[in-house]
């Protein structure tokens, strides 16, 4: 049987990681060793960009449509309650386009709210 050297596979291994790290600067790019870690450490820095992004979003749609509430008179928090109670189901990405977009149908959802409460 004919032994069987790993020559092929190690070159494509280090192929894929070298594809992964171009446009990197300096030898991060060109030497196997630094282009591993950097790319291993790119991938957390991903990783985590992915978990902070959604955090991101749903803090400004929050901020959002807390500016939205405090010009019909009210605070996010008696809001969300009062949507709550009185059973409208809207994501807060959807609440922040309303409160954006559209500022009348925002005052009948904080009147609405509002009516909900008492």
């Amino acid at each position: 049987m004919a032994r069987v050297k790993g020559a092929m596979a190690t070159r494509k291994r280090r192929n894929k990681v070298l594809k992964l790290a171009k446009g990197y600067w300096g030898g991060k790019s060109k030497l196997f060793k630094t282009a591993k870690e950097a790319v291993m450490k790119s991938g957390q820095y991903a990783y985590i960009g992915r978990k902070q992004k959604k955090r991101n979003f749903r803090q400004l749609w929050i901020t959002r449509i807390s500016a939205g509430c405090k010009m019909n008179g009210m605070n996010y928090s008696t809001f969300i309650n009062g949507l709550k109670k009185a059973n409208i189901n809207l994501n807060r990405k959807m609440l922040s386009e309303i409160a954006i977009h559209d500022e009348a149908a925002f005052a009948s959802l904080c009147e609405k709210a509002k009516e909900a409460l008492q």
